[in-house]
């Protein structure tokens, strides 16, 4: 009988380690291209997750100042998330302003100086700010700002009457906080003021530079109030109030204790 011995060809062993060898850089090629360019996106929209969750926290603030000041509620607790930036109080009398709002008549007699604190979160990972500030959300980006929630200011162009609420946050201090937070509000001392104006009136918008929202307030002293502004020197702005007969102005102290 015959015996057949096959033996295997050298080739064979040669061509699976090809395979190997392709298979192994195909895979790191694609753990490299997603590491590339997946990353930085899953990355962008996370930072834009936490800022559009930040944008809707400020507006639950917002009302939470709203119940405080309007409807005389004496408490307000509110517990959020704070991702991808610090949250901070920046109270007017320990730190310099983001704005000073000046309202006064035609001769120059000052009607009211109202100085703003603000509670900002600022991104980490972008150039990014959204504040609350006298009563309004606002947004910051680059060189640019946007109203995201209006004050509670309102004309009334029958009875040409202007009607003007003022809301200060204060605190015992700087306070900033990351990760899980509790806003904790009160309500402090509260101011009305009835004026009957003999002539025109103007409001005096002086903004930080280093914070600017002053594009936010542009739009909204103009666009929904109707005022005309009146040129000055940057940083300070100045607009004329429509015709107004009757000017009422009433400030709101809100406390915060705690982040």
């Amino acid at each position: 009988m015959t015996k057949r011995i096959f033996q295997a060809s050298g080739s064979d062993g040669v061509s699976e380690s090809i395979g190997f060898l392709l298979i192994f850089t195909l895979m790191m090629a694609g753990i490299g291209l997603v590491t590339l360019y997946g990353y930085p996106m899953l990355m962008q929209q996370q930072t834009s997750a936490d800022e559009q969750i930040m944008e809707k926290n400020m507006i639950v603030l917002q009302n939470d100042v709203k119940s405080l000041a309007y409807k005389t509620v004496p408490y307000k607790e509110t517990s959020l998330k704070i991702g991808g930036g610090v949250l901070t109080v920046y109270n007017s009398l320990h730190t310099p302003p983001s704005s000073t709002i000046t309202i006064r008549d035609g001769s120059g007699a000052i009607v009211e100086d109202f100085k703003s604190g603000d509670l900002t979160y600022d991104s980490a990972s972008t150039n990014t700010e959204v504040s609350l500030q006298n009563g309004a959300v606002v947004k910051r980006q680059n060189l640019g700002s946007v109203m995201l929630a209006e004050p509670r200011w309102f004309y009334d162009g029958q009875t040409k009457t202007m009607v003007i609420n003022l809301v200060n946050l204060t605190s015992n201090g700087l306070m900033a906080k990351h990760g899980i937070g509790t806003v904790q509000m009160a309500l402090g001392e509260t101011r009305f003021d009835d004026h009957v104006p003999l002539n025109d009136i103007y409001i005096d918008y002086t903004y930080d530079p280093d914070r600017d929202y002053s594009t936010a307030w542009d739009n909204y002293f103009r666009n929904t109030l109707g005022m005309t502004q009146i040129p000055a020197t940057e940083p300070l702005r100045t607009y004329k109030f429509p015709p107004t007969s009757r000017l009422v102005i009433k400030q709101y102290e809100v406390i915060i204790r705690s982040l």
